[in-house]
């Protein structure tokens, strides 16, 4: 019966060595290949948990992150078409006060000009119309439907549901019916007598028409103020905890390759060493 192999303590001690050596070298071939010094639980549970509570956060957020971007764009498009209206609405009571200082018996002039109040008017209504963003019209009349909220949330919590957590904007229709800003017919303006007291009227119509668009454009320009403060307030959020789940399983590549460099070095001296105890025992046996 063949009997046990046995090895001397300098033999022994030297085989230890490289295995351990050589499990290093793959380890630190692990962390080059990667780039992550904790690439599962086993290798560090803490930072490996840790790690992936954060990134799982920072995923959550960069959801949020994009809906709060969706919301400055549609408050944009919002002010944008306010700001139309509101020049709109400047042109139209140019046209009215142009009619009003027309003389009463040039009726064809001024019908000329109802036709473009009327024009003008009509121009209010498509630019409410048009102004949806991915779906959502804050400015939207009765004709287009009803009324719409937008909804934006600032947190990733279930939860979120407090004033301090989320922004609620109520649209409020801006058409011209909704703004009292009356038809005109090109026939309205041509009668010879009580014309001024009926342009009048819609000059003071335009007036508080326009104090209610800049009134809503200040409201939502505020709005998307706040919305880009709170986009740039999770950019940075987003960017925190990224770095900081990186700093816990993302491994130092300038040391690894030292590291590997060394256990190289280390690794060809043990098989040195090795083989030296080796010729050591083969001298000893020669006695013999």
């Amino acid at each position: 019966m063949a009997s046990d192999i046995s090895l001397s303590s300098a033999t022994r001690s030297n085989l230890l060595s490289l295995q351990r050596t050589t499990d290093l070298i793959g380890r630190t071939q692990d962390r080059l290949s990667t780039g992550k010094k904790v690439n599962s639980a086993i290798d560090d549970a803490l930072s490996f948990f840790t790690a992936r509570g954060l990134s799982d956060r920072a995923s959550d957020l960069t959801t949020i992150k994009s809906n709060i971007e969706n919301g400055i764009s549609v408050l944009t498009q919002t002010t944008d078409a306010l700001t139309s209206v509101e020049d709109v609405l400047k042109q139209m009571k140019a046209v009215a006060s142009s009619a009003r200082a027309t003389a009463a018996t040039d009726t064809e002039t001024r019908q000329t000009l109802a036709k473009q109040y009327e024009t003008l008017r009509s121009q209010i209504d498509s630019l409410v119309a048009d102004s949806s963003f991915n779906g959502v019209n804050l400015l939207k009349g009765p004709a287009q439907g009803t009324e719409e909220t937008l909804t934006v949330k600032f947190s990733e919590q279930d939860k979120a549901t407090s004033d301090e957590r989320r922004l609620e904007i109520v649209g409020k229709a801006s058409d011209s019916t909704s703004m009292s800003v009356s038809s005109v017919a090109s026939t309205d303006w041509n009668a010879t007598t009580g014309v001024v007291t009926t342009i009048d009227a819609e000059i003071d119509k335009i007036d508080s028409a326009l104090k209610t668009v800049r009134s809503r454009a200040q409201e939502y320009g505020v709005n998307a103020s706040m919305l880009q403060i709170r986009n740039e307030f999770t950019s940075n959020l987003i960017n925190t905890l990224e770095s900081g789940a990186a700093n816990l399983v993302n491994a130092d590549l300038n040391q690894e390759s030292a590291n590997m460099l060394s256990l190289q070095t280390r690794q060809q001296l043990g098989s040195i060493a090795l083989s030296i105890a080796q010729q050591s025992e083969q001298s000893i046996l020669r006695l013999f």
